[in-house]
């Protein structure tokens, strides 16, 4: 049986609404689901667990500068 995802925003979210939400509890099927907070019922997208844990990184890193 496949879970249900649980969405959520970073705590850093106060910026206007412009965010994305990801589903961490799906992280031990091998893929991290993230989706645009303004529009819930749309689609999301896949990524692999290890390219999401490497974008998080980098974000935290610095390497995009600000945003």
């Amino acid at each position: 049986m496949i879970d249900e995802p649980q969405w959520f925003k970073s705590s850093y979210s106060s910026n206007g609404g412009n965010c994305v939400e990801v589903a961490g509890n799906l992280v031990a099927s091998g893929a991290v689901p993230v989706r645009d907070s303004k529009d819930p019922s749309g689609p999301s997208l896949l990524f692999p667990v290890d390219v999401w844990s490497a974008f998080v990184a980098a974000i935290r890193n610095g390497e995009f500068g600000t945003v």
